[in-house]
C-alpha cells in the first residue's frame, strides 16, 4: 500500500479517489511549516501541496520513495522542478480547469474597485447613508473602456471574451501572439509601456517567473493613466508593493483590485485602511465546482504515477522519458 502526505485535505471527491492508499493529512488551520512538510513528507511515495508549501532538495531528501510531486494549483513556482526531476520524481499540477472560473472573479474584482462595491458595503453597514445624493459614492464606468492584458494564456484570454459584453477595447501584451483571442474578441496586441499608457483596466495573468517579478513597479505605475486600475489575480511577487502603495498614496493611479499578495498571506496595513483598495484572502479558484475539479485531477495525477504510468498533467519531460 502507497504512502501520501497531504499538507492540507481536498474535497471529498479527491479523498475518496486515494482512499485505497494510506493517508495522512496535514490538519493545521494555518499552512504548515518547513519542519511539518519535511515531517509528513518522511517515508512517503507521494506528496499532494498547495502554492503556499515550498518543496525543494531538502524536502525531497527526506524521502528516497517520493515519486511524485502533486501541486494542487496550476502554478508550480513553489516546487524545485530542476531537483525533482533530476531525481525522477514527477511533478504534476491543474491546469485548465480553473480558468474561468478564475477569469469570473477578475471581473467581480474589476467592478468592485471601479463602482466602489465594498466600500458601499460598508459604508450601508455603518449606517451612513442618509438618502440618494447626486455626487454620493462616484465610482468609474467599466463599458466602452480600455482593458488591458497582461498575459494572454487561457486566463488571460477568458477575461479578454468577457469584455466583449461591455464593448470594451482590448489591448494586450505577452510573450507569445494569440491570434485566437485577436480574432474572437478584436483584442490588439502592443507593446508593455504602450498597454500601460493606454489602459483605464490593466489586468495581469502571468506565472511567476524572473522575468515577471516586480513587472509592476514605481517606473510602471507612473505610465498608467491617473485614472486607471490595476487588477491582480495572478501572483503576488508580480507587483512591487511598496511601490504600489506610493503609488496609492500620491494618486499616480485610481485603485487596484488584489486577489494575491507579495508576502501570502501578511497584507501591509497600508493596503487594508484605503478604501481604493479591494482585498481577498486567493480565493481565485474558490468556487465548489472547480475546487472539486482541481482535487480530482490532482488524485489522479498520484494514482497514475503510483502505478508506475505518466501523470495527465505532468510537467517536467525528463521524467516522462524515464518512464
Amino acid at each position: 500500500m502507497a504512502k501520501i502526505f497531504l499538507t492540507r485535505r481536498l474535497p471529498e471527491k479527491g479523498m475518496k479517489m486515494l482512499k485505497e492508499h494510506e493517508i495522512e493529512v496535514y490538519e493545521g488551520d494555518a499552512p504548515p511549516s518547513r519542519e511539518e512538510i519535511i515531517e509528513g513528507v518522511k517515508g512517503k511515495d507521494a506528496l499532494i501541496c498547495l502554492l503556499t508549501d515550498k518543496i525543494d532538495a531538502q524536502v525531497m531528501d527526506a524521502s528516497d520513495r517520493l515519486k511524485i510531486i502533486a501541486n494542487y494549483a496550476v502554478g508550480v513556482d513553489n516546487i524545485d522542478i530542476e531537483e525533482a526531476t533530476k531525481r525522477g520524481i514527477f511533478v504534476t499540477n491543474t491546469p485548465g480547469v480553473l480558468t474561468e472560473t478564475v477569469a469570473d472573479l477578475t471581473w467581480a474584482l474589476v467592478m468592485a474597485v471601479a463602482r466602489r462595491i465594498v466600500e458601499g458595503d460598508k459604508f450601508m453597514r455603518e449606517g451612513r447613508f442618509k438618502g440618494w445624493a447626486p455626487l454620493l459614492m462616484l465610482g468609474g464606468d467599466i463599458h466602452r473602456k480600455t482593458l488591458g492584458i497582461i498575459g494572454a494564456g487561457r486566463i488571460g484570454r477568458a477575461v479578454a471574451k468577457r469584455a466583449v459584453g461591455f464593448e470594451m477595447k482590448v489591448l494586450y501584451y505577452s510573450r507569445n501572439r494569440n491570434e485566437k483571442m485577436e480574432k474572437e474578441c478584436n483584442a490588439k496586441f502592443v507593446d508593455f509601456h504602450t498597454l500601460l499608457k493606454k489602459s483605464d483596466f490593466v489586468s495581469l495573468h502571468v506565472p511567476l517567473t524572473e522575468e515577471t517579478y516586480h513587472m509592476i513597479g514605481e517606473r510602471e505605475l507612473k505610465m498608467m493613466k491617473k485614472d486607471a486600475y490595476l487588477i491582480n489575480t495572478a501572483r503576488g511577487k508580480c507587483i512591487d508593493e511598496k511601490a504600489l502603495i506610493k503609488a496609492l498614496k500620491e494618486g499616480w493611479i485610481k485603485g487596484v483590485s488584489m486577489d494575491v499578495f507579495e508576502n501570502e498571506p501578511h497584507i501591509p496595513e497600508e493596503l487594508k485602511k484605503m478604501d481604493n483598495v479591494v482585498i481577498l484572502p486567493h480565493i481565485g479558484s474558490a468556487s465548489y465546482e472547480t475546487r472539486s475539479k482541481m482535487a480530482v485531477m490532482t488524485a489522479e495525477n498520484v494514482i497514475y504515477a503510483l502505478n508506475k504510468k505518466i501523470p495527465p498533467n505532468c510537467i517536467n519531460p525528463e521524467v516522462k522519458r524515464k518512464g
